[in-house]
């Protein structure tokens, strides 16, 4: 029997005890390397997740930012892929096909688990934020994970091939579609998870995630409270490149950033977030741009981003915590 206790109070209490937390806003496949690298020198983490690429999938909701931060913790996560879970299987999917209905969204046989629990728990009244936190204990995961809302909301693309969730153009269209429009549907409306803004009123500092700035951190930063909150406390929070010259390190980020008129480059990047950066980590390669990311009242510094294996990994990490956070 699963047992749901009152996590808010639970996680209020937690916060008020743990003046050293670090909040990291995370989206998409290209946070999880950096959040392994921080939980391994930060015990007071928690990691405040994008869900506007949350989806219903054959009468399940699938939440693929939440899991895979889950999974990346939980020392679970298909590394090949940077989603779902290793050593997988598709005996479902196989099944699925045969009876005709649409395969294109890979759901490996353990990953169902994941998704048949969090539905049913849904279907009985509790919210994102409670079905995360029971996931995060039993995957043995030590970091908070938060929803930036319990509401649902969707990243979604208008394209020569009509009106896709943005799943739909990135799995399913394997990114093809010309791009007229991106738009966070549902923005206006969902209400932002007080968990997560208690915890960025909470955190000594705040690190945005080398995540796609449009489809990853954008939908956070498209609710008014969350961005407004963050706009409040910029003095304290660092972000990473996820650009290095004109090169995305990963993902589809370079369609979604043209189609949204930013340049794609790091000072884009800081250029689109320059009313809650304080800080702005590049690669040592930019430096020819540090003065104009400066002028946005940003202090910049400089270190390799690449992240390809475990030691890379911590040695962000601790470059984070050694020089952006103490000064």
């Amino acid at each position: 029997m699963f047992q749901l206790w009152d996590f808010e109070s639970y996680t209020l209490c937690i916060y008020n005890r743990n003046p050293n937390l670090i909040a990291v806003i995370a989206g998409g496949t290209g946070s999880i390397k950096l959040i392994r690298g921080l939980a391994r020198s930060v015990k007071d983490l928690v990691v405040i997740s994008n869900v506007a690429d949350n989806i219903w999938l054959h009468g399940m909701y699938v939440c693929p930012d939440l899991d895979t931060v889950l999974y990346g913790l939980g020392n679970i996560l298909d590394i090949a892929n940077g989603w779902g879970i290793k050593q997988d299987s598709y005996s479902f999917l196989k099944q699925l096909a045969i009876l005709g209905a649409p395969t294109w969204f890979k759901l490996g046989d353990k990953d169902l688990a994941t998704h048949v629990l969090r539905t049913k728990l849904l279907k009985e009244g509790k919210n994102l934020t409670q079905i995360t936190e029971l996931l995060r204990r039993k995957f043995k995961v030590l970091p908070r994970i938060i929803p930036a809302s319990n509401d649902h909301m969707e990243t979604r693309l208008m394209t020569n091939r009509g009106d896709l969730h943005i799943q739909e153009f990135w799995v399913r269209e394997k990114g093809r579609p010309t791009i007229r429009s991106i738009r966070y549907s549902g923005c206006r409306n969902v209400k932002v998870n007080p968990i997560a803004i208690d915890a960025l009123q909470k955190s000594r500092a705040i690190v945005i995630a080398p995540a796609n700035p449009i489809s990853s951190i954008g939908p956070m930063l498209s609710l008014k409270e969350f961005r407004g909150k963050l706009r409040s406390m910029r003095e304290k929070i660092v972000a990473i490149s996820p650009i290095i010259g004109s090169r995305v390190i990963s993902g589809p980020a370079e369609k979604y950033m043209k189609c949204m008129n930013v340049e794609v480059s790091p000072l884009g990047v800081a250029k689109h977030y320059r009313t809650i950066l304080g800080k702005f980590i590049i690669s040592e390669s930019d430096g020819q741009i540090v003065e104009k990311i400066s002028k946005f009242n940003i202090c910049v510094h400089r270190t390799n981003i690449i992240m390809k294996s475990r030691k890379e990994e911590n040695s962000l990490a601790n470059y984070i915590l050694t020089y952006c956070l103490q000064h």
